[in-house]
């Protein structure tokens, strides 16, 4: 009964794309809630689900634009990132002007925002798409080449748009750091395109969950000095919070 209940969970989200758990209630009307998020917890560790705030997402619905390898990723470490993503939603003001990366991360940081009034510049396609269901954001897409791993774009003509862009804001991660080498990804086109972004922005906000600790990419983009704020989840070392904290910066 159980199984044949979460199959049909996993086959009403698939056809629906995302649904809510107030709307699985109403389909399941004698079926308590925490059943209901048991069932969706699941179904992610089945790798069929991705949960958001108040809900699931199909991870086919993710698969239409962002195919498997991005996928992939949107499901390691979710509560982590979901964490992390409802504090960086929170630092985010009405008519603010933000920068927001491609990552994973961001994408549940795009799913997490109010649907407030402001100015939102990304690099990230999935964080685009999911931004442009809400009705009061604005959303400018930085061009250039789309890297098909994390679906997002970088360009080194990128330096040159943001010579005559304004914001305040830039909320980023890394899928790497170390003390020694800091923040560090995989491309470096995105690595140089983060660096413009911090060199523009007034205060840069860190999303960091703690399995990214002790890794290192081969591109470095900034240090522990670059940052304003440090957000991350609650298994985040205390160690490396000192390291942070020693020079000054927030940590979330």
């Amino acid at each position: 009964m159980k199984r044949e209940r979460i199959e049909d969970i996993a086959e009403i989200i698939d056809k629906r794309g995302k649904m809510t758990l107030e709307q699985l209630e109403e389909v399941f009307p004698v079926v308590s809630q925490m059943t209901l998020r048991r069932d969706l917890y699941q179904l992610e560790l089945d790798g069929r689900i991705i949960r958001i705030r108040g809900g699931a997402m199909s991870v086919k619905e993710v698969q239409k634009v962002s195919g498997e390898a991005y996928t992939k990723k949107t499901t390691i470490n979710t509560d982590a990132k979901i964490i992390i993503a409802q504090k960086a939603a929170a630092l985010i003001d009405e008519g603010s002007c933000v920068f927001i990366d491609g990552g994973t991360t961001a994408m549940y940081l795009s799913k997490e925002m109010p649907d407030i009034n402001c100015n939102i510049f990304t690099n990230g396609i999935a964080v685009a798409m999911e931004l442009a269901q809400k009705k009061n954001v604005n959303i400018t897409v930085v061009g250039g080449q789309l890297m098909k791993d994390n679906l997002s774009t970088s360009s080194p003509a990128a330096k040159a748009y943001f010579d005559s862009t304004n914001f305040e804001i830039a909320i980023v991660s890394a899928t790497a750091f170390t003390p020694e080498h800091g923040f560090s990804c995989n491309s470096q086109v995105e690595s140089e395109l983060l660096r413009d972004v911090f060199k523009k922005a007034r205060q840069v906000y860190m999303m960091l969950d703690s399995s990214k600790i002790g890794k290192i990419n081969p591109y470095t983009f900034a240090r522990i000095e670059d940052i304003d704020v440090l957000i991350t989840d609650d298994h985040f070392p205390d160690e490396c919070k000192v390291l942070f904290e020693q020079k000054n910066k927030v940590v979330m």
